[in-house]
C-alpha cells in the first residue's frame, strides 16, 4: 500500500526532479515508510513512490521497481492477496524472482500475460507500468475501485497520482470548478465518485474495473472488468449455497491476513465487522498459512458514549468471542471541532457527513503501529443492509425506483426529478435554478450493465449501489481517511469471488423475513456471537451528526455560512441555507435525515473556501 505519482512530458523536454519530488511529497501521508523516483533514459518521463511497507518490507520491496531484464518499470499501490499463488504458477513458467514482494509478482505477471492478468489478480489496486523499449505506459485500477489513480492530460504533460488533491497542488496543472460536479454533488453526494469526473474541471478518475494506455500522446481507456459477465452457475440447495458462500468468505479472511507486519480491525460491534473478526479467530484455529501476520489479535473500537450509533456492548461481545482484548476509543461532543480542517482537508470531497470517527480510528492504529485494518465495507451494498426498522415501505419503493430507474437514462432522469421534488418538498433544496436546473446524471460505472432478466428490483438496485452510486462514494472516503495515517485497509467481504457468487444468488438470500444479509447470516451460524449474527439493529460507522450539530457544531457552521465565497454564491441559495441552519440549530432539530441533506452544502462551502 502506498501513493504512487508520475509525470510524462509530451513533447520530450526533460521532467525535473524538483516536480516529481513535490508530486510524490504530496501524497507522503499514504507511504510513511520510504521515498523513491525513478526516470526513463531521455527523462521525459518520471514515476515517484511513497511506501507503507507491509509485504517484503526490507529493500526487495522498493518502488519504483525495475524488472530483471531492465525493459519493464512499475509504481504500484495495492495488495495482490493471492501473489503467493501467482509467484508458483510463474516461477513454473521460469521465472526468478530477486525479492518476496508482491509487486515483482506483478511485473513477471505482465510479462507473461499482459493485461490478461488483470483478471488473475484477488486483490485492490492501482498501478503504471511503462515498457522502455516501446515508450508505452500502462495503467489500470482493480475491479471495484477500491484504490485510487487520478490523472490530467494537457498538451504539455500526462500526470497521475493516488489523491486528487496532490494534482490540483502540485503546480503542474491549471485547476478550475467543474460546476457540473459541484451541482451534481449538492443533490446527491453518492452520484459522482463513479464516473470519470472530479470536483476539478481538469482532473479525471480512472474509473473501476478500467485501464488505459498511454501511446504516443493518446489516451486509449477501456473497461476491462464488469461484474455481469462473470455470474458463477449456483447450488441447487440452500444448504450447499450457504456452505459455498462460507468457504468463500473464509478463504477471503484468509487470504487478506497475508502480511510481514501486524494486523488488526476497526471493529464496530455490528454484523460486518464482527464477522471479520471472528473468522479470523477461526482461521487461526484450523491452521494458519504461509506469511499469515500471527500478530493480528488487534481490535479498535470507537465508542460514542451517549450518542443514538454507539454499539460497544456489541464490539465487546465479538471480541470475546475473538478472544481479544479490544481497544477503545471514545469520540464525544468534544471531538466534533477536533482536528476539524484536516479531517476535511484529507477527506477532499464533499460528503453526507463530517467523517471525524473513521479519521480518529484509523489515527488510533498507526499510534499503535498497526498498520492493516480488515474491515467489513462493501457487505452492505452486497446483500442489502440499508433497512432500518420501520422502514419496510420506504424501503420496497426504493427498490420500486431502482427497477425503474434501470431500465433507461430518462427513466433515471424521472427518477432525479422526483427526487429533488421531495427534497425541496422537505425544505432541503437549495440549488440556484429551482427544480428548472437539476443537474443532469453523470455516466457511471455499471449503470447501464445488461441484467439477467430474471433478477428481482433488489437485485438491480444493489447492483447499482455496489458499482456506482454509495460503495464508490464509501470505499473513496476510508481510502482518504485512512491513508490519511499511513493505514492499509482490506475488505474481505470484497473479495471478486464473494461478490460475482452473491450477486447471482436470488433475493431471498440476501432479504427475507425483515432480515438483511441472509446468506451471511446463515454461513456464520455458531461461528460468531447470536445475538449479533441475527440483530436487526443497522447502525453506519457515522460521527453522531444529529448531536454534534444541535450542538459543537454550531458556531462553526454559522461562522462557514458567513464567510463570502463567490464560486459558492453562484451555486446556492445563501440566504436559504442560512435560515434552515438557523432554525435547525436553533430548535435544535437537526436529525439524521436533515445533518445527510444540508451537510454536503456546509462541506462544498468548506472546500470552495480552501480553493
Amino acid at each position: 500500500m502506498c501513493g504512487i505519482a508520475g509525470v510524462v512530458n509530451l513533447r520530450g523536454n526533460a521532467v525535473e526532479l524538483t516536480e516529481i519530488s513535490r508530486l510524490t511529497n504530496l501524497v507522503a501521508h499514504r507511504g510513511p515508510f520510504g521515498e523513491g523516483s525513478w526516470f526513463s533514459a531521455n527523462r521525459d518521463l518520471a514515476f515517484g513512490h511513497r511506501r507503507l511497507a507491509i509485504i517484503d518490507p526490507g529493500e526487495g520491496g522498493y518502488q519504483p521497481m525495475v524488472s530483471a531484464d531492465g525493459r519493464h518499470v512499475i509504481v504500484f499501490n495495492g495488495e495482490i492477496y493471492n501473489f503467493l499463488e501467482l509467484r508458483r504458477e510463474l516461477e513454473a513458467q521460469g521465472a526468478v524472482f530477486r525479492s518476496q514482494s508482491d509487486t515483482e509478482v506483478i511485473l513477471a505477471a505482465w510479462r507473461a500475460w499482459q493485461e490478461g492478468m488483470l483478471t488473475r489478480f484477488n486483490g485492490m489496486w492501482a498501478l503504471a507500468i511503462f515498457d522502455t523499449q516501446t515508450e508505452e505506459l500502462f495503467l489500470a485500477r482493480d475491479r471495484f475501485g477500491i484504490k485510487p489513480l487520478l490523472y490530467a492530460l494537457t498538451s504539455e504533460r500526462f500526470v497521475f497520482a493516488s489523491e486528487q488533491r496532490a494534482l490540483e497542488r502540485s503546480g503542474l496543472i491549471t485547476v478550475s470548478l467543474d460546476v457540473d460536479v459541484a451541482r451534481r454533488l449538492l443533490l446527491d453526494a453518492f452520484g459522482v465518485e463513479a464516473s470519470e469526473r472530479t470536483l476539478c474541471r481538469e482532473v479525471r478518475r480512472l474509473q473501476g474495473g478500467h485501464c488505459m494506455w498511454l501511446r504516443r500522446g493518446k489516451l486509449e481507456i477501456r473497461r476491462w472488468w464488469r461484474t455481469v459477465d462473470h455470474l458463477p452457475t449456483i447450488p441447487a440447495t440452500e444448504a450447499e449455497r450457504v456452505e459455498r458462500f462460507r468457504e468463500i468468505f473464509q478463504d477471503a479472511v484468509a487470504l487478506r491476513m497475508r502480511s510481514d507486519v501486524p494486523i488488526g480491525t476497526c471493529l464496530s460491534g455490528g454484523f460486518d465487522s464482527s464477522a471479520v473478526i471472528c473468522t479470523m479467530a477461526a482461521h487461526e484455529t484450523a491452521g494458519m498459512g504461509p506469511r499469515d501476520s500471527t500478530s493480528w489479535r488487534h481490535a479498535f473500537v470507537a465508542t460514542f458514549p451517549g450518542a443514538s450509533n454507539d454499539e460497544r456492548p456489541m464490539a465487546e461481545q465479538a471480541a470475546a468471542w475473538a478472544d481479544v482484548v479490544p481497544t477503545f476509543l471514545e469520540i464525544g461532543r468534544a471531538d466534533a471541532l477536533t482536528e476539524l480542517d484536516q479531517i476535511l482537508d484529507d477527506n477532499d470531497d464533499v460528503y453526507i457527513g463530517l467523517p471525524s470517527a473513521a479519521w480518529l480510528i484509523y489515527r488510533e492504529l498507526r499510534r499503535h503501529n498497526v498498520t492493516v485494518s480488515l474491515d467489513g465495507h462493501g457487505a452492505d451494498e452486497l446483500m442489502g443492509a440499508y433497512l432500518q426498522e420501520g422502514q419496510s415501505g420506504a424501503f420496497r419503493l426504493r427498490n420500486a425506483a431502482a427497477a425503474l430507474g434501470s431500465n433507461s437514462a430518462l427513466a433515471r432522469r424521472g427518477v432525479d426529478l422526483l427526487r429533488a421534488l421531495m427534497i425541496r418538498r422537505q425544505g432541503h433544496y437549495f440549488l440556484r435554478g429551482g427544480l428548472r436546473d437539476v443537474p443532469a446524471e453523470l455516466p457511471l460505472v455499471g449503470e447501464d450493465d445488461m441484467l439477467p432478466r430474471e433478477w428481482s428490483a433488489l437485485n438491480r438496485r444493489l447492483y447499482r449501489m455496489f458499482h456506482s452510486t454509495v460503495l464508490p462514494t464509501i470505499l473513496r472516503n476510508f481510502d482518504r481517511l485512512s491513508m490519511a495515517h499511513g493505514i492499509e485497509v482490506r475488505m474481505p467481504f470484497m473479495d471478486w469471488r464473494l461478490v460475482t457468487y452473491t450477486m447471482a444468488l436470488p433475493e431471498a438470500c440476501k432479504f427475507s423475513d425483515g432480515y438483511s444479509k441472509v446468506i451471511a447470516r446463515q454461513a456464520m451460524a455458531n461461528l460468531m456471537p447470536e445475538s449479533i449474527r441475527m440483530g436487526r439493529r443497522k447502525v453506519g460507522f457515522n460521527s453522531p451528526m444529529p448531536e454534534w450539530l444541535n450542538g459543537p457544531l454550531a458556531g462553526w457552521t454559522a461562522s462557514l455560512l458567513d464567510r463570502k465565497v463567490p464560486a459558492f454564491a453562484e451555486l446556492v441559495d445563501e440566504e436559504g441555507l442560512r435560515q434552515t441552519v438557523s432554525r435547525l440549530t436553533s430548535s435544535k432539530q437537526w436529525d439524521w435525515e436533515t445533518a445527510s441533506r444540508i451537510w454536503p452544502y456546509l462541506n462544498m462551502k468548506w472546500m470552495l473556501a480552501r480553493s
